[in-house]
């Protein structure tokens, strides 16, 4: 009988697959020993593999440049990463090093900007979309963009209003700006539009009123961004739909508008068994603004995309050991973390997130219907569920392994740091855990370092004022 947690796995799913394999009964990573990562750097450890996010940048820019040429389309494409999704150096180097573009939502992204800027990793040509409400001192920081000569800013409007206080601070600079429209909400959402952009049936008439003769600013772009992403389905279908009419419509007023700005992102891999045709999604967008451009005679915009989570989220991973395993009663079995996922994996509790799931070891011990608890003192710091099945399932833990169980969640590489606070307090002082990061150097070996050791009780007290 086939009852091992790998036979669980080959029945299931094709493996090995993409970024996973075994290699002597322990899981391998893009070909990288996480068996051998625990031996070096002990766990918990959350990792970032950089090669993944070049990779990601050139299957992306790839398919739309196929696209384009299939579809003799004669708009630019800008692929533009989203800051916001991980602002460490090396995930944004990383980045640079593959010619994106950049998208920022907040005064200090600016800061970023002027940062990489003054190292020599971007240059004044490069575009830089702004986005998120608009203070004046991130109007005021934008502004110092364009003092310096940067050539290609642009302010997308997220309300009416921004664009007065932008007239207030400009001087004498022409900006360029974007207008987000405000999307429709899926049904299940607690509310019916996005609190982000403005309203369709005022877009045409704030056009004519406030900016068509307005020697400030000149309108480049239209903007819109669904939350969930680039998907097929009918609710991205017809959000779509509705910004591309709206672009034509401004297009045929507007002879400086010339960008198309599809926002969210496309989805990446949650589970084993994740199927998305990105090829046939591109070529469909493609080919949708090309047909809208012909039957209007207008011509082709650029497209923007800003995709933060396609970016970088593929290549991040967090390791944990199995502590205990409880059995509390006569079907639940806990498996204890040695931290909380609270703090490491916060959309995971958040917002119900999944991520890839996998045993590191035991591949070959039977396995079991199991519950994740971490070591907080919280109620709802557990996972129990996948992406595709309602249960987790994992190898068992015997008395008499040498070893314990190690597990991994893997493809946590956006936001998890930045929701969690990283290098703050975590619920219960559970301190974060150690950050490694993972390269290839010129020859292609792979080489890793620690960025950061785990969170020590020095570091934590005096954030809380018990260390002055």
């Amino acid at each position: 009988m086939k009852n091992t947690y790998f036979d669980l796995i080959d029945q299931t799913y094709y493996f090995p697959q993409e970024g996973f394999d075994l290699r002597n009964g322990s899981l391998t990573f893009h070909g990288i020993s996480l068996q051998f990562l625990i031996e070096e750097y002990g766990t918990p450890f959350r990792f970032i593999y950089l090669p993944k996010i070049g990779d990601q940048i050139k299957k992306a820019r790839n398919l739309f440049n196929r696209a384009i040429k299939k579809n003799d389309y004669k708009g630019r494409y800008f692929y533009c990463y989203c800051t916001k999704c991980n602002h460490f150096a090396h995930v944004v180097n990383e980045a640079l090093k593959h010619g994106v573009h950049l998208e920022t939502s907040s005064s200090f992204d600016i800061d970023l900007i002027l940062d990489l800027y003054n190292d020599g990793k971007i240059d004044k040509s490069i575009s830089v979309v702004n986005n998120g409400y608009k203070t004046n001192d991130y109007l005021l920081k934008i502004i110092r963009l364009y003092e310096l000569g940067f050539e290609n800013v642009l302010v997308v409007l997220d309300s009416k209003n921004e664009l007065a206080k932008l007239e207030k601070l400009c001087g004498e600079h022409i900006i360029k700006i974007g207008i987000r429209l405000a999307i429709k909400e899926e049904p299940q959402s607690p509310y019916h539009t996005s609190r982000m952009g403005i309203r369709e049936d005022e877009i045409e008439a704030f056009y004519v009123d406030r900016i068509k003769n307005n020697e400030h600013v000149e309108l480049k772009m239209l903007h819109f961004f669904v939350d969930s992403g680039i998907k097929d389905n009918l609710y991205f279908w017809g959000e779509f739909q509705r910004a591309l009419e709206l672009y034509v419509r401004l297009k045929k007023q507007s002879d400086s508008l010339d960008s198309f700005n599809l926002g969210g992102g496309m989805p990446i891999r949650n589970n084993l068994g994740f199927e998305f045709d990105y090829e046939y999604m591109i070529k469909e967008i493609v080919q949708n603004i090309k047909n809208a451009c012909i039957a209007e005679k207008i011509s082709d915009p650029d497209i923007y995309t800003e995709f933060g989570k396609y970016t970088v989220g593929e290549s991040g991973a967090i390791i944990f050991e199995v502590l205990e395993q409880k059995q509390q009663n006569d079907t639940e079995s806990w498996y204890l973390i040695n931290n909380s996922l609270m703090n490491t994996i916060p959309d995971a509790w958040s917002i119900n997130e999944k991520f890839i799931l996998l045993p590191i070891n035991k591949w070959n011990n039977e396995y079991q219907q199991a519950h994740i608890g971490g070591i907080s003192c919280d109620h709802s710091d557990y996972y129990n569920s996948e992406d595709l099945n309602q249960q987790v399932l994992l190898p068992v833990c015997h008395e008499c392994d040498d070893t314990p169980l190690y597990l991994g969640f893997f493809h946590t590489g956006a936001y998890q740091d930045a929701i969690s606070g990283y290098g703050g307090i975590k619920h219960c002082l559970i301190p974060s855990p150690k950050h490694v990061i993972i390269d290839k150097d010129e020859q292609g070996n792979i080489i890793h370092s620690i960025y950061r050791a785990e969170q020590s009780v020095g570091d934590m007290f005096h954030i809380l004022g018990y260390n002055k």
